[in-house]
């Protein structure tokens, strides 16, 4: 028997074992792919997204701690743009991986969690489909940070899908890289005239992609581009046909892009389609009953909750889930909000929390506190909480929220 199970191998879930490993448990993490890193490996994510605030004139890393860690580490790799957004995801693995080894954590990869077992509120074992067959472990706490909620939904536990009005979720995206691109020519008013020839297009019905425009970013490889820019609207990210519609679909979308900037914009004449990512990327899917459940409002009012364990001000992006267009609703530069544990505690459980983008929210809410900065924020907050549950031996409906706020700032955490 392990102290603690952890479901999903991304930013959430190796932050939240590694910060209970520090505590002194034992920690089994379990994650469905070949290798840690979740959305940024899987499905391409990249770059970071906003991940500091302006504070008294100075600028402030909002999400911290663990992350800061991490970040160190890509940049002794030389893994990291100097940005400190871009980064390589390819030694992002390994990196998980020297972090899971230094802090004695068992990794089980290529394992999917099908059952929960739950007595009494209480999960008290997975089964686990792996190359092996199926295996059962037991722990005395679990966190479920699969992104899906897989877990959490296994154990029993509320959830609800997508925006309230018709549960539709964010569209998904596959990320792609296109290679041989001559970024001298790719000066802004290039971009311009590109993007007013996809809108042309897609007006006239020559491109199907219903976004509204060509997102990209810069790739740590010299002559690479990153593109953000399908766009999968109207499908379940949690039903499994719905889900492999989307992956096809989505390779059409990005030939299509990648042939209408080989063709029509200067730079791309000598371009290769390089790659996309192994998977579809998902930015909202189940989110858990919890607790607490933290609103639009809480956000845009910059609350500062008493059970604070992470902060965050990246805007509300919405990418619409019907169609064309994206809605931002941006802090200013000195603002932010403060995410409650209670968001992480699924109702009714004791040794289970919940963590990353499918903690308690609403669908506006989740919008912002998705990306992977404060996830990860999120994360060393479950695993600190896990621990200090532990040494007390209590559940974690009675966690001592003060010494978990108390050990989440000493080891660099910001929560206002």
């Amino acid at each position: 028997m392990y102290d603690l199970i952890v479901g999903g191998g991304g930013f959430a879930g190796i932050a939240a074992a590694c910060s209970a490993a520090r505590e002194g448990l034992s920690v089994l993490l379990i994650e469905k792919s070949g290798f840690l890193g979740g959305a940024a490996c899987n499905c391409y994510v990249n770059p970071f997204m906003r991940y500091h605030v302006t504070l008294n004139g100075e600028d402030r890393m909002i999400a911290d701690g663990l992350f800061r860690s991490i970040l160190t580490r890509l940049e002794k790799k030389d893994a990291l743009m100097k940005n400190r957004r871009g980064f390589n995801e390819e030694l992002l693995k390994l990196i998980f991986d020297e972090m899971a080894e230094e802090y004695g954590i068992k990794v089980l990869l290529h394992s999917y969690i099908i059952a929960a077992q739950t007595e009494d509120a209480v999960l008290k074992r997975v089964t686990v489909a792996t190359k092996s067959g199926t295996m059962d472990f037991e722990a005395r706490y679990f966190i479920d940070a699969t992104g899906d909620a897989d877990l959490s939904v296994l154990a029993g536990c509320g959830w609800h899908l997508g925006r309230a009005a018709d549960n539709l979720c964010q569209p998904m995206t596959l990320c792609f890289r296109i290679a041989g691109v001559d970024f001298d020519k790719l000066t802004p008013e290039v971009w311009k005239e590109a993007n007013a020839l996809y809108t042309t297009y897609r007006m006239e019905g020559k491109i199907k992609n219903p976004r509204e425009d060509i997102l990209h970013f810069p790739h740590v490889a010299e002559g690479v581009i990153h593109l953000n820019s399908t766009r999968i609207v109207k499908k379940n990210p949690v039903d499994v046909f719905d889900i492999s519609a989307a992956e096809q679909l989505a390779r059409k979308q990005e030939y299509e892009l990648y042939t209408f900037l080989k063709e029509h914009v200067p730079g791309f004449e000598n371009s290769v389609l390089l790659a996309s990512a192994p998977e579809i990327g998902v930015r909202e899917s189940r989110l858990i009953e919890g607790e607490y459940t933290l609103t639009e409002a809480d956000l845009k009012n910059c609350t500062k909750f008493e059970d604070a364990i992470a902060a965050c001000n990246y805007d509300i992006d919405i990418h619409n889930p019907a169609g064309s267009g994206t809605s931002h609703y941006f802090f200013k530069e000195n603002e932010y909000y403060t995410i409650p544990f209670r968001c992480l505690q699924p109702k009714g459980m004791k040794n289970l929390l919940t963590t990353g983008r499918c903690i308690s929210s609403t669908h506006e809410a989740q919008a912002s506190y998705r990306i992977m900065p404060t996830c990860c924020a999120l994360g060393e907050a479950a695993g600190t909480a896990i621990g200090v549950c532990a040494a007390q031996n209590v559940p974690c409906t009675d966690a001592d929220v003060p010494l978990i706020r108390q050990k989440l700032i000493e080891n660099g955490a910001f929560l206002g």
